[in-house]
């Protein structure tokens, strides 16, 4: 990774006297105005692998992903303040300072305000430089075989299928955010992943040094779930997948910044080039009540982490998230970021299917089927720090098994977009039609969504499920040009409910208009000269 990203990342802290009590603010700015940096010169802050992320999916850069202004960092640390982080997408700076001195920095004329209006933490102490190892691949590919215990989480959702047809995350990038990764580097079932210097880089956010290896073991369990692999034992969907170990998460207490620390390691996911994050974390409730989040706020753009998952997920990273392990309390639902449009919010099931009781319900705030899958998260093999195989419960390890099996799924199909890969796994759902507030759209399988890639992805329709917010776009590259295609949708009954003519002059790109239906299941029938095609559509 280029050293002028780790300078963006990673800012140099100002001295601050500890003789008054200080809190952390996230210091919203109003622009990046005379900043030095420029949206046609990326590689000043991504590194290659970042772009071409972009690049592949058509997404371009644009200036929330243009760094802070150096200027306005210089002028927050000259109040004596101590700055921690600053975040591009959000134009903001984590700062440590008293309440008294927040008047100042309140004052300054580039400041817009602070997040929530009010302290998101209390102070940290530690600092360091991040670090990065090449990337290597020479582990020998699984066989069903040697599965053993950890068999039944990876059979039930074709992982086995995956694996047969030589997939197993190689090339592939995942970040991992989490509460720490105790133990990681001396465990057996992942020294692969050391020996073969396949972890890309460390941070922790928490406590602003790069190792990870000595905090809680939760993030340690999600890894050996995605990448573990012992012969007989514990196999992991994405056992030959490079990985970027990211602390974001504080176990001992639960306050907002650790939301910022969320925005800073997708940050850092994104700068790096991650194809995939994993987060088994999420937000409602607060030590302090006053900051809880209402069912309300969960509509996957008012909460900090919601917004930042959002913005991972518009850089074409694919973002999985667990659905919440609230099913079985007052607070019943999902929880943020999991309430994400763009992001696979994941719940949990038994070894037969069978809805966790712990597991999280759905919908959303805003109506939106979620959690979007589910798999398994009642008695999830994983490793333990002390080096055993276990067993653990929770929609913490439902989340990484369909994260490891997307990563797999787009290895194996890398002209899709990452919403496309979700759009492809939602559809594999053993429920699709009939999706639920308790299992979503069911149980993805890889098998399934390998057929739904061939054979409706030269056919392109996203976002699918859709409500009346979104523009439905079509692309359907296998009609030559100056052709007339009739788009028809007809609902379950056969009616014809919406049609309309295009040009195949067009049709690399263009919108059906004016689809007002009622939530459903319906039947979207492109015609032309030379081909016909007919696609599910879900409206909720």
């Amino acid at each position: 990774m280029k050293k002028t990203v780790l300078l963006l990342l990673i800012l140099v802290t100002s001295g601050l006297s500890a003789q008054a009590q200080t809190r952390k603010y996230l210091i919203l700015l109003k622009d990046k105005v005379n900043t030095p940096y420029s949206i046609s010169r990326p590689e000043q802050f991504l590194s290659q692998r970042a772009i071409q992320r972009r690049t592949k999916q058509g997404i371009s850069v644009q200036e929330k992903d243009l760094p802070v202004n150096p200027a306005y960092v210089s002028a927050l640390q000259q109040t004596g303040a101590r700055v921690w982080f600053s975040s591009r997408w959000a134009n903001a700076v984590l700062v440590e300072t008293t309440e008294a001195n927040l008047a100042t920095i309140r004052a300054l004329a580039f400041v817009q305000g602070v997040e929530r209006n009010r302290s998101i933490g209390n102070a940290r102490i530690g600092y360091a430089q991040l670090t990065s190892n090449p990337q290597k691949n020479k582990l020998e590919q699984a066989d069903p075989s040697v599965y053993g215990i950890s068999s039944e989480q990876l059979i039930q959702i074709g992982v086995d299928k995956m694996h047969a047809q030589g997939y197993h995350g190689e090339g592939m990038l995942v970040a991992i955010l989490d509460a720490g990764f105790r133990n990681a580097n001396q465990v057996p079932f992942l020294s692969p992943l050391f020996r073969e210097n396949r972890i890309i880089g460390t941070y922790d956010f928490v406590q602003k040094e790069t190792s990870v290896y000595e905090d809680d073991k939760h993030g340690m369990e999600v890894l050996s779930i995605m990448a573990g692999y012992q012969a007989n034992q514990l196999i992991g969907p994405a056992y030959q997948a490079s990985y970027l170990l990211l602390r974001t998460e504080d176990a001992a207490s639960e306050t907002p910044v650790e939301e910022a620390n969320w925005l800073f390691g997708a940050e850092y996911a994104d700068s790096t080039g991650a194809d995939v994050i994993n987060s088994s974390l999420g937000y409602t409730t607060f030590d302090d009540p006053t900051q809880n989040y209402t069912y309300n706020d969960l509509n996957g753009q008012t909460t900090l982490v919601s917004r930042a998952a959002r913005w991972a997920a518009e850089t074409g990273i694919l973002v999985v998230n667990s659905a919440g392990n609230e099913g079985n309390d007052t607070w019943r639902y999902i929880g943020a970021p999991a309430d994400v449009p763009t992001v696979l919010a994941i719940g949990s099931v038994d070894r037969n299917g069978v809805k966790s009781p712990f597991s999280s319900f759905g919908p959303s705030a805003d109506g939106r089927v979620k959690p979007d899958l589910v798999a398994l998260g009642s008695g999830t093999v994983l490793g333990s720090p002390g080096g055993t195989v276990a067993t653990g419960s929770g929609t913490s390890y439902s989340a990484p098994l369909v994260a490891a099996l997307a990563t797999g799924f787009w290895q194996a199909n890398p002209r899709l977009t990452a919403q496309q890969v979700i759009a492809c796994l939602r559809q594999s759902g053993n429920q699709f039609t009939q999706p639920n507030n308790e299992l979503g759209y069911g149980i993805p399988n890889f098998e399934r969504a390998s057929v739904i890639a061939a054979n409706d992805y030269s056919l392109l329709i996203y976002p699918n499920p859709f409500t009346n917010a979104d523009r439905l776009t079509v692309q359907w590259n296998e009609i030559p040009l100056n052709q007339t295609i009739e788009a028809m949708v007809t609902n379950s009954a056969g009616q014809v409910v919406w049609q309309q003519k295009y040009s195949s002059d067009r049709m690399a790109n263009f919108s059906l208009q004016s689809l007002s239906l009622s939530p459903g299941l319906y039947f979207l029938t492109l015609s032309s000269e030379s081909a016909k095609r007919t696609v599910k559509l879900m409206k909720y």
